[in-house]
């Protein structure tokens, strides 16, 4: 299947460069932008947190460069979060040289396609898909994308997700922004095809289909098993109203060391890993509502709500659920998210975070987390 896919790949890149008209540029041009992020939040399952009425700190600095010059150009976006999130980290990073207006090659750390993009969510949390590496995920490779006005798709191949430490048999760096499998595995020839109809006037719809399939390559045994997913999705556009849904089939079948289950797998991101089920099925729903306001600087509040279920195939494991109720408030460059996020077997919402999205725990209640993060944009 990887063989069919690389001559696919290359037939279409070949072509694209036969039938290029784009005028490069003569003079070179650069972007620097960035952004700086502080967060306050309040956690049902901290009780000295609760005591001291939360707390309110450090989330992110981040930079931003776009420079291009004869029709080469480079976007790139270094984070850099807090030691026990991970500390600096590139989020994006990638070359890039447009045909035309419709078609565009990319080489380097960028954007996996696969389901809604940029973003399967509203809400500063994202959706429950991000913490599986199903959304905004960046991998190492090359993508070839053609966007029509109503047919688009993408066409892509990973040689493997961020590496950083280039040894024989080294497992990832856990110091990631987006999620991939870690421990034992390592993600490698992934291919990636994402297709999508868009249509409508008042009622903008976009219907698509996205598959994945590729590599995990055990450092213990030596051998490679495989991962795959599959996700339909639609997103509509009604005046003021957006909505987002998408179901995804999701399974990993890694070639581990004979003592460990094959029913787990390890990722990581922000510092840490943890279990998540193998395989899965995941289904999302968000919905927001836009309100034009004048009130001084604000110019737009955005009300939204999105829903997370993951199903999991093994039977003795607990699914979990993600829902998140907020409000995004536009002042000038300064955005803020008000959200209510709760979690049900939810790493990073309550529980134990190991192996919530593996196992998890029959006994496990709902938890919250009440955060407002508050972001200037430059």
């Amino acid at each position: 299947m990887l063989n069919s896919f690389h001559r696919l790949f290359l037939f279409l890149f070949l072509g694209s460069f036969s039938h290029s008209s784009i005028q490069a540029q003569e003079s070179p041009e650069v972007d620097i932008g960035g952004a700086l992020r502080f967060n306050y939040n309040l956690s049902s399952w901290k009780p000295e947190q609760k005591n001291r009425g939360g707390d309110f700190g450090y989330d992110m600095f981040r930079i931003n460069a776009v420079a291009a010059y004869k029709g080469i150009y480079v976007n790139a976006e270094f984070r850099h979060y807090s030691e026990a999130f991970g500390g600096g980290m590139l989020k994006q990073g990638w070359f890039g040289y447009k045909f035309d207006e419709f078609r565009e090659l990319q080489v380097g750390l960028t954007q996996v396609p696969f389901g809604i993009q940029q973003y399967n969510s509203h809400n500063w949390f994202f959706n429950l898909g991000y913490y599986m590496g199903l959304e905004d995920d960046h991998d190492m490779g090359v993508k070839y994308q053609h966007f029509g006005e109503n047919f688009e798709y993408q066409i892509a191949y990973f040689k493997n997700a961020e590496e950083l430490r280039f040894g024989d048999a080294s497992p990832v760096s856990y110091s990631r922004y987006s999620y991939d499998v870690a421990g034992n595995n390592k993600e490698v020839h992934q291919g990636n095809i994402k297709l999508l109809y868009n249509w409508g006037d008042s009622l903008r719809s976009g219907l698509g289909a996205s598959a994945q399939y590729g590599g995990l390559y055990n450092i213990i045994t030596k051998k490679t098993g495989n991962h795959y997913a599959f996700a339909v999705h639609y997103e509509a556009d009604y005046k003021l109203w957006n909505l987002k849904t998408e179901v995804m089939l999701v399974s990993h079948n890694p070639k581990n060391e004979p003592d460990s289950s094959e029913e787990v797998i390890i990722m990581a991101a922000y510092g840490a890993p943890y279990e998540v089920a193998a395989d899965f099925n995941l289904y999302t729903a968000a919905i927001a509502r836009n309100v034009p306001v004048n009130w001084g600087p604000v110019s737009n509040l955005q009300f939204y709500n999105d829903f997370g279920y993951m199903q999991k195939k093994e039977s003795s494991f607990e699914d979990s659920f993600m829902n998140v109720t907020g409000i995004l408030v536009t002042a000038g460059n300064l955005y803020t998210y008000i959200d209510y996020a709760a979690g049900y077997n939810h790493s990073w919402l309550g529980g134990n975070f190991v192996d919530d999205f593996a196992a998890g725990n029959p006994d496990a209640k709902w938890e919250a987390r009440f955060n407002i993060n508050f972001g200037y944009y430059f």
